[in-house]
């Protein structure tokens, strides 16, 4: 399991503390979350992943703009969407059998993430049903807005 150091998952709180996506966890279901986070930088116009990438981290916006763009097969679609401060992206480790990335995150601007380790909550939420099932119903909504904004175009 990866911990961050004690001043990152002081900034990882912070910044988890203000995304609407962990709203439903208690203080110390967060605070957990928060010490499997560290904090990551990546210049304008680099992608932090892309289609076919191996899943890793699961990531939460600090600060900047990143274009999400879903793929099909090795394809980009034009489907997508603009993630901003606080939003959660990069959701494939919550979802077993997935071991590789559907869609690419580019940095439109020069951002700063959480970087959650994927395999590490993904065992925090077997060990904690309570945290695991706030997480699971929060991105059940999150992927229904998402497949409701595809099919609108």
């Amino acid at each position: 399991m990866t911990e961050a150091v004690p001043g990152q998952a002081a900034a990882a709180m912070d910044v988890l503390l203000q995304a609407r996506f962990f709203a439903g966890l208690t203080p110390p279901q967060l605070e957990r979350v928060a010490a499997l986070g560290r904090s990551r930088s990546f210049p304008q116009d680099t992608r932090i992943y892309t289609v076919g990438d191996a899943v890793d981290d699961f990531y939460v916006l600090a600060a900047g703009v990143v274009r999400f763009t879903l793929g099909l097969g090795k394809r980009e679609t034009s489907a997508g969407d603009i993630i901003r401060r606080g939003d959660v992206f990069g959701w494939a480790p919550l979802v077993e059998g997935h071991p590789r990335r559907i869609a690419t995150a580019y940095c439109l601007t020069p951002c700063e993430v959480v970087a959650i380790d994927g395999v590490a909550l993904h065992g925090l939420m077997e060990a904690d049903n309570g945290l695991g099932y706030a997480i699971m119903k929060t991105l059940a909504v999150l992927l229904t807005s998402e497949l409701v904004a595809f099919a609108a175009g």
